[in-house]
């Protein structure tokens, strides 16, 4: 599924893992490889989601976005063994104006801190904000997906 955010809105933790439940109940979903990403503010969504929800998924793959080091610190705290066994790969262009590369590499760095054991960090030299190109164009993105399962 690929839900929009409403114009001059913000995602909503509550409504999205809502749509998760009504497409897992009513759908043939298997629940053990249902994974998250999203680009932009789409990818702040994916780190809040995943991260504060990581019973529920397999895998992330927030594309230039940032998060909550605080988030991390909760699931560490709150739901140590989900945590680390969540797989995410971050992708970011380094030439980024709108959302600096940073914020991935913040992210990055708190989550091989608090011991996620599939963690992957792809920092684009070239590109900016645009970086979802070059992360769904990528082969292998997909193939590593289907390698996480809960």
């Amino acid at each position: 599924m690929a839900p929009q955010c409403p114009p001059l809105d913000v995602w909503n933790d509550d409504g999205l893992l809502a749509l998760l439940d009504f497409v897992e109940r009513d759908y043939d979903v298997d629940a053990r490889r249902v994974y998250v990403t999203g680009m932009s503010m789409g990818g702040f969504g994916t780190w809040s989601l995943g991260l504060r929800h990581p019973e529920r998924f397999a895998a992330i793959a927030p594309v230039c976005g940032g998060g909550r080091l605080a988030d991390v610190a909760a699931a560490s705290s709150r739901q140590p063994a989900a945590l680390q066994r969540l797989g995410v790969w971050t992708f970011h262009g380094a030439k980024d104006r709108v959302v600096p590369a940073e914020e991935s590499q913040r992210m990055f760095d708190a989550l091989e801190a608090a011991g996620v054991r599939d963690t992957r960090l792809t920092v684009y030299p070239d590109i900016g904000h645009d970086a979802w190109n070059a992360a769904y164009g990528n082969p292998e993105l997909y193939a590593w997906l289907l390698t996480q399962t809960l």
